[in-house]
């Protein structure tokens, strides 16, 4: 969606939208239109939207409000994002092809302006790509907003928000596409089509690079597909000398479980498993594209995981880049045999400040905490206090689940050094305490397992059903907030 700015309302504008607070009807309104949203019950509550028609200058304009709730509440930035996500969801498929917003007099910060159209463009993005045969009423026509009378600098700090908006927009693309069309290789080249000209440097690594390295955990998992594995690296050196932060992605483009193959209703859904590595795919898109002054790396283990001849069996004894082996008890618990050899790999190559992983790896994460938050384990109470902060301040909230020595006896294996499950309890805490293992000298590490948050059911406040693009704004958050000056 093109967002362009404006000193005052352009000539001919046929729908217009104004910024509410609660219990306020923008001044400056016709007679009519303020009682008509006073009669209406409007009133300004976030996400509330209310509209009507008025004559101007001899034509006949369509006017909206859009609520932002009470200007002193904690959850400002939400109920503005509210404000404009209400915007795109009421005039998406209207018909309407443009939009003006007019913050004259809305007394809102350059921040509080970029937050409105943050939730704009978020809850206008759509994926429509493979849909021919929509009706009329069902295809998107808005597809340009202006925003006239912009308080002094919201201009700069939307483009910083516009970068932010683009990495979701890229995860959500990523997550959304079909297994046949985002697969391990494909995944690599649709990330050199998008980072060229960012100024990032991407590293690759094949199957026999990876096979030189001992990484059988994560080979283990993708030797039963025709499509071949991957590792990659996407390296953001915006923050001079200082270590890097690196952020680890499960990438398991399609997961059927394998061997242990998974019940066929649903399985559709696996096509999102690869929700790690998508949200650090976008991350580091929109850490790249607002130039963040920080030294970030992304690090994506990209496999399929199928049922073949040649793929893992249950019992089978494969040994991990680290040396340590694992008894594979069951095939779909294999979105740590990707992340232990990536995280390992990560911290030999990269000798990170902190390594922080994302994973969809749990449907334990989802009985314990819904769809409501994502899981936060650590072996540093400062990471994982940073990562919840971030969480809330960003809105993709975390939620920390504990860790400890208590529970390594669940996955010990009499002949190995681990079994890649535990029992039926504590099945989050048995695949963080199992990633744990990997983790070396001490190195700050958090897992956040995010199974329950990157694809949603049902339309939110800024997303449609699908993908959420749950993840880019906490990396985002936890950027700005720790890692630049």
């Amino acid at each position: 969606m093109k967002i362009a700015f404006s000193q005052t309302v352009p000539a001919n504008s046929r729908l217009i939208a104004h910024i509410a607070n609660k219990d306020t009807i923008p001044a400056g309104l016709e007679t009519a239109l303020a009682e008509g949203a006073k009669a209406a019950r409007f009133k300004g509550n976030a996400g509330q939207s209310f509209e009507s028609f008025v004559e101007r200058g001899g034509e006949v304009v369509r006017v909206a409000l859009a609520g932002a709730g009470d200007p002193a509440a904690s959850d400002r930035r939400t109920a503005l994002e509210k404000a404009g996500a209400a915007l795109s969801g009421k005039y998406l498929t209207s018909g309407e092809t443009s939009l003006v917003i007019d913050l004259s007099g809305a007394g809102l910060s350059p921040a509080e302006a970029a937050s409105v159209l943050l939730g704009l463009r978020l809850r206008a993005w759509r994926h429509d790509a493979y849909r021919t045969r929509l009706k009329d009423e069902q295809k998107r026509t808005l597809a340009s907003v202006t925003v006239a009378g912009a308080p002094e600098g919201a201009e700069a700090v939307w483009a910083d928000a516009a970068a932010l908006a683009a990495g979701v927009e890229f995860t959500r693309d990523l997550v959304s596409e079909p297994a046949n069309k985002v697969f391990p290789i494909s995944f690599v080249e649709k990330c050199q089509e998008k980072f060229a000209g960012t100024g990032v440097e991407i590293i690759v690594l094949d199957v026999p690079q990876m096979e030189a390295l001992g990484m059988g955990a994560l080979l283990g998992v993708g030797q039963g597909s025709e499509q071949p594995s991957r590792l990659l690296a996407i390296k953001w050196m915006g923050g001079g000398n200082a270590q890097p932060t690196v952020f680890v992605g499960k990438g398991v483009t399609f997961d059927t479980g394998g061997i242990s193959l998974k019940p066929g209703p649903g399985m559709e859904d696996m096509k999102w498993d690869m929700g790690g590595a998508g949200c650090v795919a976008g991350g580091m898109f929109a850490l790249a594209g607002r130039k963040a002054k920080a030294n970030v790396i992304g690090v994506m283990g990209l496999v399929e995981n199928m049922p073949d001849g040649k793929a893992m069996r249950p019992g089978d004894i494969v040994t991990s880049m680290s040396g340590q082996t694992i008894e594979v008890l069951n095939t779909d618990a294999e979105g740590r045999l990707v992340l232990c050899d990536a995280l390992h790999w990560a911290q030999k190559e990269f000798k990170p400040a902190a390594i922080v992983d994302f994973a969809t790896l749990t449907g334990a994460i989802i009985i314990s905490l819904g769809n409501e938050h994502g899981g936060l384990f650590a072996n540093d109470d400062d990471l994982a206090a940073k990562l919840t902060q971030a969480g809330k301040d960003s809105g993709d909230a975390m939620w920390r689940l504990p860790l400890a020595p208590a529970y390594d006896k669940l996955i010990d294996s009499p002949i190995a050094d681990m079994k890649n499950i535990g029992g039926r309890g504590a099945g989050s805490i048995t695949a963080a305490q199992f990633l744990q293992r990997f983790i070396e000298n001490g190195t700050p590490w958090a897992h956040c397992d995010i199974a329950g948050m990157v694809w949603a059911e049902k339309a939110g406040t800024t997303w449609d059903k699908g993908a959420t693009g749950f993840g880019v704004r906490l990396i985002d958050q936890y950027v700005r907030n720790n890692l630049e000056g």
